[in-house]
């Protein structure tokens, strides 16, 4: 098991991220045939890549009483996420096992029946969202949207969005470890309708089948087939990214080298846990009300700022092993001394 990262954190903020979805351990194929097991899962990597950039943050699933329930549990609190859930529950955890292609890419095969991070209810992740004064987003996606897992996770996000919470939907698809692909996709297409911020990777639109002769026209439609949403973030790997607004205005960003990639697990979500960092804290001056109202009436400059926040907090991810996310300060250093390529 990986060690515990006991890097300092910033003091005490109010929790304005609540964040729903799996915990688990990531089994990494080595080049020896041995698996390193390393924390996982992508909202639980998106918890802690949010706190460790200065966000309030609470894990809403319960953790397992197992090993690795203590490992995770023990990572959530030195990160200083907060658990909505402290108490661990009987089931276990679950497991994913990955291998790594020759550029760094992962491959999954999961194991999640009976498991820790599945034993919660829309009611109880509503009542835990409800005490917690100063919420502003919420977040769900990928194993989360399972259709087996809709009874929970769409019913929820309907009610946040309701409340007024900024409702952020990482598509993040699995396809090949899902029994009914059709149900999957109607399950992610209802959940993404209800956010207020849709990611999405070239990959995800591909797996939903979005109509467009390319990835920038795919996001374009799904951004139109959904006129609740106000932000896209379109994720393209080493070729960059686009933020796409409802208003009109779209952003491209791209490291304008190379990167030593040692691989990409955790990329995605480092990228998220940026752009919403950097959103949160532009809103704090802007009184706009609400972080729904502010992200609904973002500028170009706006955009751009953001964009190149995540993707700089993307970037230093794949340079280590596994899901290491940067702390703020690190990811505004890399953007200030690598100027970004933009459209």
């Amino acid at each position: 098991m990986n060690a515990v990262d006991l890097s300092p954190m910033p003091a005490a903020t109010p929790i304005q991220a609540a964040i729903a979805g799996e915990a688990l351990i990531d089994l990494i194929r080595r080049p020896d045939g041995s698996y390193l097991p390393c924390l996982g899962g992508a909202l639980y990597n998106l918890c802690r890549a949010l706190a460790r950039q200065g966000v309030g943050t609470q894990y809403l699933n319960p953790l397992s009483r197992d090993r690795f329930g203590r490992e995770l549990e023990a990572q959530l609190m030195a990160d200083g996420v907060h658990l909505a859930q402290p108490d661990p529950v009987q089931q276990v955890t679950s497991l994913a096992v990955v291998n790594l292609n020759a550029n760094g890419h992962p491959d999954y095969a999961f194991y999640r029946e009976g498991v820790a991070d599945r034993a919660v209810s829309a009611q109880g992740l509503g009542h835990a969202c409800t005490a917690l004064p100063a919420l502003q987003v919420v977040c769900t996606g990928a194993l989360a949207l399972d259709a087996r897992d809709a009874a929970t996770y769409l019913p929820w996000l309907a009610a946040q969005r309701t409340a007024g919470h900024c409702v952020v939907v990482d598509a993040n698809l699995r396809p090949s470890v899902m029994p009914d692909l059709a149900a999957y996709r109607s399950t992610v297409h209802a959940a993404l309708a209800h956010a207020h911020l849709i990611k999405a990777s070239d990959e995800d639109l591909d797996h939903l089948a979005v109509p467009g002769a390319s990835a920038l026209e795919r996001a374009r439609h799904l951004l139109a087939a959904n006129p609740q949403a106000h932000l896209l973030a379109l994720t393209l790997g080493a070729n960059g990214a686009w933020l796409l607004h409802r208003n009109g205005t779209q952003c491209f960003a791209q490291e304008a080298q190379p990167l030593p990639v040692a691989d990409t697990v955790g990329a995605g979500d480092s990228f998220l846990a940026g752009l919403l960092a950097h959103l949160l804290r532009q809103s704090q001056p802007a009184g706009a009300g609400s972080f729904a109202r502010f992200v609904a009436a973002l500028s170009d400059t706006a955009c751009q700022h953001a964009l190149r926040h995540a993707l700089a907090s993307a970037s230093l991810c794949v340079m280590e092993q596994g899901c290491v996310p940067p702390g703020w300060e690190a990811a505004v250093d890399w953007a200030q001394k690598h100027p970004a390529q933009t459209a």
